[in-house]
This record gives structure tokens, C-alpha cells and sequence, in this order.
């Protein structure tokens, strides 16, 4: 049986969904807004929220029509998460509307209280956070079932703060909790525009979803398809950083030219794009093998995050240098998406985590 290789273009459907989400996150985000939102105690701007998950229905893009969602795929949701990267939007998609999601997918649908959840989350009526430290791999959930109970302390949770309810692994199984019922404690995280919390559960309440064998291997698969989608808005992030500082290169003069004219300033513009074409290549790949249910998938996740991880933070890094003193300053966006990128360089495994997969997966003998 031969092997179908990987679709790495965007179809039709794809590039009208693109310009879509663009146009709203054109049109409801802007630098003063989003700075001030980093600078407040809440980054997250609900009607925006509002207008990107519910009114244009991309919370339930993973979920299957029947439970209430838009039926579509892995792809359709790398392309908003690369939107989102291009405009650091301060929302929950990937948290909720990935991660909490395929989560829950990975469950029995047909139990009442798992498919009343993920209607939901579709609707966008509510959003959900898996309470892992936001540091966990796909890996991670192999070794570890979460907590002994619905009591302890589960670390720098990202968007717990704003979830409605909390999906808890612990090693009795996975129970949904609602956020209410938890102390959750604000932290200060480097990335402004997605917070993270410290989650206490003392005595709380929840419902059983699934038992130890089976949520361990549905947050496994969440992890999974949140590695593999973040590594597609690292690429948005990367985009936006590489077009920009070409654009202001082109206008900012010095001795009569453009600075961009300079053969050194060329070269590391040259090779930005050489990186982020090869990102765009890796993230594709595993967007589509998520989304065909490939068994190559683990590996394709694991090599889109070990790159595309490393190439988001070089285009941040370049687009700050580049942009002179400009680009030093709280009021150019340039720092916004250098702590997008930094945070997100450790979310979800590390690239050495991933690089280690990569050799574990293929045979190949990994550092000891």
C-alpha cells in the first residue's frame, strides 16, 4: 500500500477562510488596543472573542457537525492559528478551541456530559483550558496521569484565568471541573497577550469523564494537535516579523538609501525567508497529517516544533534589531511578538523535548 504524500497548499476554501479572519482581526485589532490590553489585567478582549468563535463559528471548527460543531479539520484551524500569530490576537483558540477540544474527542462522544461540553465549546458559548502546566509535551502525558485527586496545585495552567471550565487529569480520570469551583491564581507570564495561572483544587467538585487508561491517552491527543497547530501560529508570528521589517527597511533611509538596500541587511532578510519558507513547509505538514489522521503525525508535530519554534523567536529577534531604535520601544508592537514568540518557544515541549522524540520515533540514537 503506497503512502499518500502530504497536501502542503492551501486550497481555495482555505485562502477565502484566511482572508476572512484576517479582515475581523484587521478590523477589531490594532497596536494601541492591543498594547494597552497587555499593559491591564485582562489581556483577553471578549467581543472579540465573541465575533471570531461564535459569530464566525471557528471555536467548533474540529468538532463534527453532529455534536454541534463546523466539521471541518486540523488545516482549516492552522490557518486561523497563523492569523492569530500575524496579529497576536489576545484569544483562547488554541487553548480551547484545540487543546480543550481534541481533548475531548479523544473521549466517548456518546456520554451525555462529553458531548453536552463539546457543543458548548463549538457555539463558543464557553471556553475550556486543560489544567497541565503549559510547559507539557504530548510526551508528557504517558508519564504522568496528572494529580493523585481532585486536590493539589497543577502550575502556570495557560487561560485558566478566563476557561469556564477546567479539564482535570488526575489518576482516577479526567474530570471537567468548573472554574469556579478552583482557586486560580493570576501569574505574570513574559507573553502579556496569553496569561497563565496557578490552579488550586481543594475538595472541588467534578464530573467524571472518562476513567485514568482513556484520559490520559485523550490529553495526549490534545497536546498533540496543540503542538502541531502551534507550530502554525509561530509561522504567523514569523510571517509578520519578516514582512514588516522588509517593509520598514524599504522606507527608513540612511546616507540617501534605503537601509535594506545594504548587502549585510539583504542577506539576513534573505535568510529569514529561507527559514520561514521551510516553517511554513514544516507547519503545513503537520497540520495535514493531524488532519488526515496520519501515523507519521507524531513525528511530523515533533519536527514542525522543534523548527518552527526556533525560526519564530529569530524573526522576532531580527525584526526588534532591524528596526533600529524604533523597535526597542513599548509603542512599536515589535516586543508584543518577541514574548509571543519566546513564550511559545517552551509551550507544549521544548524543541529539545521534540528533537528527542524526532530520535525516538525514527531509531536514531538521542543524547543521553
Amino acid at each position: 500500500m503506497t503512502e499518500t504524500a502530504p497536501d502542503l497548499l492551501y486550497s481555495e476554501a482555505e485562502e477565502d477562510l484566511r482572508a476572512a479572519v484576517r479582515s475581523l482581526l484587521a478590523a477589531r485589532t490594532d497596536t494601541p488596543s492591543a498594547l494597552a490590553r497587555a499593559e491591564s489585567d485582562t489581556p483577553y478582549d471578549p467581543r472579540l472573542w465573541q465575533a471570531l468563535g461564535t459569530e464566525m463559528g471557528l471555536a467548533g471548527l474540529l468538532v463534527p457537525e453532529k455534536l454541534g460543531g463546523q466539521g471541518a479539520g486540523h488545516r482549516e484551524a492552522a490557518v486561523v492559528l497563523e492569523e492569530i500569530g500575524r496579529s497576536v490576537a489576545p484569544v483562547p483558540y488554541l487553548t480551547s478551541s484545540v487543546i480543550a477540544t481534541e481533548t475531548l474527542l479523544g473521549l466517548d462522544t456518546t456520554v451525555a456530559e462529553v458531548a453536552a461540553l463539546l457543543g458548548e465549546l463549538a457555539s463558543g458559548r464557553k471556553t475550556a483550558a486543560l489544567a497541565v502546566p503549559f510547559s507539557s509535551g504530548p510526551d508528557s502525558a504517558r508519564s504522568r496521569g496528572g494529580l493523585g485527586g481532585l486536590d493539589g496545585i497543577v502550575r502556570t495552567v495557560a487561560d485558566a484565568a478566563t476557561a469556564d471550565v477546567l479539564l482535570v487529569p488526575t489518576g482516577q480520570g479526567l474530570y471537567a471541573v468548573e472554574a469556579g469551583e478552583a482557586a486560580i491564581t493570576p501569574l505574570i507570564p513574559l507573553d502579556l497577550t496569553r496569561p497563565l495561572a496557578d490552579v488550586v483544587l481543594d475538595g472541588v467538585r467534578g464530573t467524571l469523564l472518562a476513567d485514568a487508561d482513556t484520559g490520559r491517552a485523550a490529553v495526549r491527543r490534545g497536546l498533540l494537535a496543540g503542538a502541531g497547530l502551534l507550530a502554525s501560529e509561530q509561522l504567523g508570528v514569523a510571517e509578520w516579523c519578516l514582512t514588516e521589517t522588509v517593509a520598514y527597511t524599504r522606507d527608513r533611509k540612511q546616507f540617501n538609501r534605503p537601509v535594506g538596500s545594504f548587502q549585510a541587511l539583504k542577506h539576513r532578510m534573505a535568510q529569514l525567508w529561507l527559514e520561514v519558507v521551510s516553517a511554513r513547509a514544516a507547519a503545513r505538514n503537520a497540520a495535514d497529517a493531524l488532519a488526515t489522521g496520519s501515523p507519521e503525525a507524531p513525528l511530523a508535530v515533533a519536527v514542525a516544533q522543534a523548527y518552527c519554534s526556533r525560526v519564530a523567536v529569530h524573526a522576532a529577534e531580527e525584526c526588534v534589531q532591524l528596526h533600529g531604535g524604533i523597535g526597542m520601544t513599548w509603542e512599536h508592537p515589535a516586543h508584543l511578538y518577541l514574548k509571543r514568540a519566546k513564550s511559545a518557544q517552551n509551550a507544549l515541549g521544548s524543541a529539545g523535548e521534540h528533537r528527542a522524540a524526532v530520535a525516538e520515533i525514527v531509531g536514531l540514537p538521542g543524547p543521553a
